[in-house]
């Protein structure tokens, strides 16, 4: 796993292809069956009508209900103040749904660390994590991007990513032009999900869409606020027009857990 020499593991994922929805030139074998992915914020495990209360169990109980593949989780704390010293909410997930994890860190938090994660079912076998930029005279918390690469059942590798881009417009353009500089032309099947703080008409997500292929299109259902939810700004998206096919997406009506409901999509490899 990789976190640390970001230009070593960024040389490894690169070396091993660039692209769009099509494994690349070199293809491996064809991706077999279906894969659940979900996007989750999950508000630090802290439910919204709990007070202060965090409950990781809780987060957990929605996972196991869809049996995903793939998890992006978003406001993940670990060992802060106020989610619990020596708690790490991304290993405690991962446990409590029997699944791999990676962490990476976007802020110092409360003597801890706050910021986004994945969770997989398959072997992750390399990982890297950028911080992505906010202009000095717009500041506001940084933000991250968590990818791993990991191997199917069917042998083939794909890289599967977190984020959570910045809540003033002109950041969440510049750190999708740092996602896109990065992960635009990978060769490698790649899915993105994540909380985009920005609706689908806008300028982020439409720049984004010149490089991923969403998950929904015109039929994206709300993501916030979890009562009467009037706003999508949750979305998984994928690489190209031919890695995968989307089958199904669902927004999921979870109203304890977290103040953002989970999206989950089934994709079927091309």
């Amino acid at each position: 796993m990789c976190g640390v020499s970001l230009l070593f593991c960024f040389a490894t994922l690169m070396a091993i292809g660039q692209g769009q929805k099509s494994s690349g030139a070199a293809k491996q074998k064809t991706l077999a069956t279906d894969i659940t992915v979900m996007t989750y914020n999950v508000h630090h495990c802290n439910p919204p009508s709990a007070g202060d209360k965090i409950d990781v169990e809780a987060i957990a109980k929605v996972i196991l209900a869809e049996k995903p593949d793939l998890v992006a989780l978003q406001e993940i704390d670990v060992n802060t103040e106020r989610s619990g010293k020596g708690v790490n909410q991304a290993r405690l997930l991962g446990e409590l749904t029997g699944m791999k994890y990676y962490f990476s860190k976007a802020i110092d938090h409360q003597g801890g660390a706050y910021g986004v994660a994945v969770l997989s079912r398959f072997p992750i076998i390399d990982s890297i994590n950028y911080r992505l930029p906010i202009y000095p005279d717009k500041p506001e918390e940084f933000r991250t991007i968590a990818v791993v690469k990991v191997l199917l059942p069917s042998g083939q590798n794909m890289l599967f990513a977190s984020t959570h881009l910045g809540l003033k417009e002109p950041n969440r353009l510049l750190q999708a032009e740092k996602i896109i500089e990065h992960f635009g032309k990978n060769d490698l099947p790649m899915v993105l999900g994540g909380d985009f703080n920005a609706v689908p008409e806008s300028k982020v997500i439409q720049y984004f869409d010149q490089y991923f292929t969403r998950t929904c299109k015109d039929d994206c259902l709300a993501t916030i606020p979890v009562e009467n939810p009037n706003k999508t700004i949750d979305f998984i998206m994928f690489n190209g027009k031919e890695s995968f096919q989307t089958m199904e997406i669902r927004t999921l009506v979870e109203k304890y857990a977290s103040d953002h409901l989970p999206v989950v999509a089934r994709l079927r490899p091309r």
